[in-house]
């Protein structure tokens, strides 16, 4: 299911930690139950914005940090993060 354009255009305006902070507050009530079925796909769909906000983020701060790599040589160079393969 895709998060609707409302979750994402509120997701969007949340830095990093304020939307994994609402993502966790969100699966510690799905995994608590109680909530109707409607209500449950509300918190889906918030979450699976929140969700796709911290990766997008995540892959933002990988980029900042391959470009600001550089050798032992003083050259500047795009290097995995963290030793991660090229995808």
């Amino acid at each position: 299911m895709e998060p609707t354009t409302a979750n994402a255009q509120l997701a969007a305006d949340l830095s990093f930690e304020q939307a994994y902070e609402q993502l966790e507050a969100i699966v510690r009530q799905l995994e608590e139950g109680g909530q109707g079925l409607e209500e449950a796909l509300a918190l889906y769909e918030r979450g699976m914005a929140l969700a796709a906000l911290c990766s997008q983020r995540l892959d933002q701060a990988e980029l900042r940090v391959r470009q600001l790599l550089t050798t032992a040589g003083g050259e500047v160079a795009a290097e995995p993060f963290g030793g991660w393969p090229e995808p």
